[in-house]
């Protein structure tokens, strides 16, 4: 297993601006689409699911690919939350409108719609999906994904995946499965938390499995070159932000560490200021006591580092805030969705009077709860603040889950 190495989240930023690489050893399935000439889709009306992050090894659009390919018409975009071009914040509603570009329409499935309509689909014969998702189950990208799989089924419509590589690589796995009352868009399939497929591979896996109701006609195209054992660096690929705040390839590693207390809005998790998600802090936090006590812990694969910031916006905006940066040592041996609750566990044994659920807006709770696919975790973490009360429950699923996925493995 390649170790990552201590991340300089700023020079790891850089890193991944330079763009392609000569060493570079995998193709996405956009490039290998194109050296199979665009076979699966010669003929047909094509409608198109992407974002700005659909493009190929040098920088260029799925959208500009398939538009310019021969024989290949593209009448529709498709736009999840951000939209099609990137251009929408986080939460806000997409619209329908005309692609500036190419006159194409693009119509939102982050609105009123989430699901394509019977309009939106009689406009085509297949659906493509490509976007660079970041393995995490509350990231909205691959729920966009299952109502596609579930338009296409009901209105006799192909699927094509273009796949991509989960930035986590292919066997970090945590997180128990969503269950029933807390399926959501941000847990809108019964997956852990992190569940360590490429998009294509949990396509295979929802459509096998019959996770979405009846199964669509359904083709991935596979990457050349991706190994399970990969984190984003290894693959040598450009990053084009999939959100605002997932900014590099390597926030993706934290977006799991830090996402799911970032919910309740009591603590800055770095967004707001130039480190998304790569810490946790307050006002009211001693940086280098907070180090200090989880540095105790000897938590595997993570180093963690008193951080002095005053965030831009968000959470603690303009005010002098104190905690703790998170590095990993090495991804394959951390614990990485348990983070934050080692990290809150330390802060409310040291400042009992911050009562984390006392004091927060309680009306994050439900998106706390859908975020964990459970209320269980809340609920019981809460009583003592201690992760060994629920950490066999967050894991209760994880080798049921990873036996049942390996039938679906496009990828050693």
């Amino acid at each position: 297993m390649k170790k990552l190495l201590i991340l300089s989240a700023l020079v790891l930023a850089c890193l991944s601006c330079t763009g392609q690489s000569a060493e570079q050893t995998v193709q996405t399935g956009i490039e290998v689409l194109r050296q199979q000439n665009f076979q699966c889709l010669q003929g047909k009306r094509v409608g198109l699911c992407t974002n700005p992050t659909g493009i190929d090894s040098h920088l260029r659009t799925t959208i500009d690919i398939l538009n310019e390919a021969p024989d290949v018409n593209l009448v529709a975009l498709y736009g999840p939350e951000h939209g099609v071009r990137g251009n929408i914040h986080a939460g806000d509603k997409v619209g329908n409108e005309i692609d500036p570009k190419t006159g194409i329409p693009m119509y939102s499935l982050y609105g009123a719609t989430r699901k394509p309509t019977k309009e939106m689909m009689d406009e085509i014969d297949v659906m493509v999906y490509d976007i660079q998702d970041i393995g995490c189950r509350s990231f909205t990208y691959i729920s966009t994904m299952g109502m596609l799989m579930e338009a296409c089924a009901e209105y006799g419509k192909e699927l094509v995946v273009l796949d991509r590589p989960n930035p986590l690589g292919g066997l970090k796995i945590e997180g128990n499965l969503a269950e029933d009352g807390y399926i959501s868009f941000v847990s809108q399939f019964k997956i852990p938390y992190l569940y360590g497929l490429t998009c294509g591979e949990l396509a295979l896996l929802l459509n096998g499995e019959q996770m979405l109701g009846e199964p669509c006609q359904l083709t991935v195209v596979p990457m050349k070159g991706w190994t399970r054992d990969m984190l984003w660096n290894d693959t040598r690929l450009p990053w084009v932000a999939s959100s605002p705040h997932i900014p590099s390839g390597e926030t993706s590693y934290f977006y799991p560490a830090t996402g799911i207390f970032g919910e309740l809005g009591y603590f800055s998790i770095g967004v707001g200021y130039t480190l998304p998600f790569q810490l946790i802090g307050a006002d009211w936090i001693s940086a280098d006591s907070l180090a200090i006590a989880l540095t105790a812990l000897q938590v595997p694969g993570v180093i963690f580092r008193p951080i002095y910031y005053k965030p831009y916006y968000s959470v603690g905006q303009g005010q002098q805030y104190q905690g703790v940066q998170i590095y990993f040592t090495d991804f394959e041996k951390a614990p990485v969705s348990d983070l934050q609750f080692l990290i809150v566990q330390e802060l409310m044994r040291m400042y009992p009077d911050k009562d984390v659920f006392a004091l927060c807006n309680q009306q994050r709770f439900g998106m706390f709860d859908k975020v964990c696919g459970t209320n269980y975790i809340r609920e019981n973490f809460g009583k003592r603040y201690r992760w060994d009360d629920v950490r066999d429950y967050w894991y209760k699923d994880v080798d049921a889950f990873r036996e049942l996925s390996t039938k679906y493995y496009l990828y050693q």
